[in-house]
């Protein structure tokens, strides 16, 4: 399929730059089975949409300080973003700086000292010297590293809200963004009500913000991120197929997680990388709704939910949001999907 079936257009206005006043006070747009019939909710009426039987499963991923200004010997400005944390000394990055960049270059902040190890496609494998533990660089220095659609520095608030409210597993470059319209209280909430709720982890990488460049998608190579599907949610996964309900993964990055555990035909336990680039054609074998953020043209987040509900049905709900106003990207508003099976 040509990546241009995944265009659409975007007024720029409508691209997010702060988050919401709270955050379960975002806009929800259900798209229904029948073509072009929505239902516009705000979304601390997500409850009303779970069934008796359903899961609720959530990425527990915690975004780290990820983006950090470093030296070279010569006083020229390296920026690192941190892409994955490979071992207590060396990590996985993209850099940017105005004059080349090499392997054996050496980077400087204060008393660390990295060095440019290797370099893998658009990312360097940085080594920190002197047996450092290089977490805590980003630790001590690091901002959070807000989208580049956001243009604008970070400020205090987004320590906060570009984060989830259940972040408990640190290693997370960029949010699982569809979470970040649930606050406590509608946690809470769900959980008071009986909702079953169970988590998995995928640390979202820099590379998530990286373009389809092949005109062909099915060229495009995805990057690896780092999952981990534990025997608890494996097992709520097999009793809720049983009693007939839905799994609901809350964003693409827990359908990812879902889908790799699954690709035996059964969800089973994992821990290791996941490269699974979801696209139409897929058959669908752990996840039946999905909450998610409207997502970048073409871009591989919307050929996975076109591949989730259907191209055409996604374009014309991408279409209906641009003309009533919705909010688009990480701070946007969100949507509600089934599979189409």
């Amino acid at each position: 399929m040509d990546i241009d079936l995944f265009d659409y257009e975007l007024p720029q206005e409508l691209i997010a730059q702060h988050p919401a006043r709270q955050r379960s006070s975002s806009r929800l747009l259900v798209v229904e089975k029948a073509p072009e019939d929505y239902r516009e909710l705000e979304f601390s009426q997500f409850g009303t949409l779970l069934r008796d039987n359903d899961l609720v499963v959530v990425n527990d991923t915690q975004v780290l300080p990820a983006r950090v200004m470093v030296c070279k010997p010569t006083g020229g400005k390296v920026e690192i973003l941190l892409e994955r944390v490979l071992d207590h000394n060396r990590v996985l990055a993209m850099l940017r700086s105005g004059k080349r960049i090499y392997t054996g270059q050496e980077l400087l902040l204060q008393d660390y000292r990295l060095e440019i190890a290797e370099r893998q496609g658009p990312f360097f494998i940085l080594h920190c010297t002197g047996n450092r533990n290089i977490l805590s660089l980003f630790e001590r220095h690091g901002t959070v590293p807000l989208p580049p659609y956001i243009q604008r520095a970070p400020d205090h608030e987004d320590l906060e809200r570009y984060q989830t409210v259940y972040a408990i597993s640190p290693g997370a470059v960029a949010a699982p963004t569809a979470g970040l319209h649930f606050d406590q209280k509608l946690v809470d909430s769900l959980k008071a009500r009986g909702v079953r709720w169970e988590s998995v982890t995928l640390h979202v990488g820099a590379g998530t913000f990286q373009p389809v460049r092949e005109t062909v998608i099915h060229d495009h190579k995805m990057h690896g991120e780092f999952i981990e599907v534990g025997d608890r949610v494996c097992s709520a996964v097999a009793k809720t197929r049983e009693s007939g309900g839905r799994v609901v993964a809350v964003g693409t990055t827990v359908v990812r997680a879902l889908e790799t555990a699954a690709r035996s035909g059964t969800v089973m336990p994992m821990k290791g990388e996941t490269d699974l680039f979801i696209t139409p054609g897929f058959t669908f074998r752990a996840v039946d709704a999905l909450v998610t953020n409207f997502h970048l043209p073409k871009s591989t987040l919307l050929i996975l939910v076109s591949a989730f509900s259907g191209r055409d049905k996604i374009l014309s709900a991408y279409h209906y949001a641009v003309k009533n106003r919705f909010r688009f990207f990480s701070y946007g508003d969100a949507m509600f999907l089934e599979v189409d099976r």
